[in-house]
């Protein structure tokens, strides 16, 4: 990226360009466009198309598995760069290189060089509005990546895909993790809506690796592939989750490569949901790598070096306290499975904090027979936090007011929280720290500080409250009704992606194209011609060769 000469030289510590840009327009309000970004980027000589991108979009999942995919080609040897929002901490967070989060000093760099250019963008008011904080953010990225430079930069989507700033480049490979209702305020009422925008990161010629999904999405991905000439991999056909073992610091995986099953993969990561976003991951190494399978002690080793921050992350033992993330009742549902699956509390309190736009009645009741008690409480960084007050009225009626606390302040709550935990006759108590990645984020500041991450598997918490990995039964998720996924491909979807299978049938044996009931008549016409005239799709894109097409 060539520099220009700045006009200003501001000395500006840290602390205040974090503020000045964080007091843009914000991310959680969305100004759908793409002019803002592509005109910065082409003005910095689009650093985004200097290195492959891997982009990943969904609804839950995605920054664990950009974790673990980053991991993943480190191990293989490659340098690479990573994207991800929003931070727990500190903002550096969001752009890394080589894993780790860019200094102060060169994130201010990075703001000073760009600075100008920002600047111009801003006087055009695209669209009626100067460039949004996620777009600089974006746009320093891009940049960061290219000045380092990277090998590959990892790249999740803020919000959506279509029209979210990441988008501007073109990833060679997309990542679409599970998507449910979100936002429904900005990207649709249904799960179809939501996917519609999401598959807008699905770009021509590339791989698209597709976790589980509902049906209504997945239908909606498959025709952006096809429409696009995008190759598919398929979590639970062409790649997945083949055996769990649960253990001390995380689980023990068997999961489905490129060329075969690769055992013995411990993750240090907790639930049945990060054993699938690791199953993600691979397939999104792999496919980056050509299609080519891995080393499996390559695998291992970059499984075993997975960070995530926030996600079911154990930061104290006496009592354990966690920390996770979840913000939707999709996450969730995912959280209260893997504490019932991993840890035996007794009791379990729960420190709760949520946004106004989130679904909190919905979040709540996911938890209702996972927490003994829950104490409510609002975040402190942003006006966004819905207030405690309000949060215990909707916590009383799912829990029963006997059952509920309000602590406004997020320390008063961790220690009100701590003190429930340790009452008298406490066989293994617990306290759980969820809501909104804003409330981990100020009680990982309270309780962690500056301490570097330590991964859970180096670490892993001893003693009552966690399960130990002698005698645990292999987990097996197919086999289970009570815990088998309610969103997968099936047999609709078939087992060849390009073969006469699409021309699948619902259960009065019509077309599910072509069917009188079919909810999205256009679903299969696409991925069908295309497949049945040998056309590519658009621009004329070949699909790869390779073992998995």
């Amino acid at each position: 990226m060539s520099e220009p000469t700045s006009a200003s030289t501001s000395t500006a510590g840290h602390a205040e360009i974090a503020a000045a840009l964080q007091a843009r327009w914000p991310e959680h309000r969305v100004a759908p466009s793409l002019a803002r970004i592509a005109a910065l980027t082409e003005l910095l000589g689009d650093p985004q198309r200097a290195y492959p991108v891997i982009q990943l979009t969904g609804t839950n999942g995605k920054g664990s598995t950009a974790a673990m995919i980053d991991a993943l080609l480190r191990s293989v040897g490659l340098r690479t760069g990573r994207f991800t929002s929003p931070h727990l901490m500190d903002v550096t967070e969001r752009i890394r290189i080589d894993g780790e989060p860019i200094s102060h000093e060169r994130f201010d760099e990075v703001w000073n060089e760009i600075q100008p250019y920002v600047a111009m963008v801003d006087e055009q008011k695209l669209d009626g509005v100067s460039m949004t904080f996620f777009e600089v953010i974006t746009g320093m990225a891009y940049a960061a990546f290219a000045d380092a430079p990277v090998d590959v930069a990892i790249v999740e989507v803020g919000l959506g895909g279509t029209w979210d700033a990441t988008n501007v480049a073109d990833a060679q490979v997309a990542v679409i993790t599970p998507i449910d209702l979100d936002h429904t305020h900005l990207l649709g009422d249904t799960v179809e809506k939501i996917a519609t925008e999401k598959a807008g990161i699905i770009k021509a010629g590339a791989t698209a690796i597709l976790a589980g999904q509902q049906p209504e999405a997945a239908r909606v991905l498959l025709a952006r592939a096809a429409q696009v000439g995008a190759s598919v991999q398929r979590e639970g056909l062409e790649f997945g989750v083949l055996d769990r073992v649960m253990g001390v610091g995380g689980q023990q995986l068997r999961l489905d490569s490129a060329e075969g099953p690769i055992d013995e993969i411990f993750l240090p990561a907790y639930g049945a949901h990060q054993a699938e976003n690791a199953a993600v991951a691979l397939a999104a190494a792999e496919a980056f790598t050509g299609l080519n399978r891995i080393d499996p002690d390559v695998v291992r080793e970059g499984f075993a070096a997975v960070e995530v921050p926030g996600r079911l992350e154990v930061v104290r033992r006496s009592p354990p306290i966690i920390l996770d993330a979840a913000h939707n009742p999709h996450g969730a549902r995912a959280t209260a499975a893997a504490i019932a699956e991993s840890f035996d509390f007794n009791p379990l309190v729960g420190v709760i904090a949520i946004m106004r736009d989130k679904d909190a009645e919905g979040l709540l009741r996911e938890y209702a027979d996972t927490l003994t008690t829950v104490v409510v409480t609002q975040v402190a960084s942003t006006d966004r936090g819905m207030p405690a007050d309000d949060l215990a009225d909707l916590a009383a009626g799912i829990f029963g007011s006997d059952r509920v606390q309000v602590e406004p302040r997020m320390d008063d709550a961790i220690e009100t929280a701590i003190a429930l935990a340790e009452i008298d006759g406490a066989t293994a108590p617990g306290v759980l720290i969820t809501g909104s990645v804003i409330a981990v984020g100020e009680a990982r500041t309270l309780l962690v500080g500056n301490r570097p991450t330590t991964p859970a598997g180096a670490a892993a918490v001893t003693g009552e409250g966690v399960l130990d990995a002698s005698g645990a039964p292999v987990i097996n998720d197919v086999d289970d009704d009570e815990d088998a996924k309610d969103y997968s491909y099936g047999p609709e979807y078939g087992s060849d992606q390009f073969g006469d299978e699409f021309a699948a049938e619902d259960e009065d044996g019509e077309d599910f194209a072509t069917g009188s009931d079919a909810e999205h008549e256009d679903a299969y016409g696409p991925l069908s011609d295309d497949v049945s005239d040998g056309a590519p799709g658009d621009a004329d894109q070949e699909r790869p060769e390779g073992g998995r097409p």
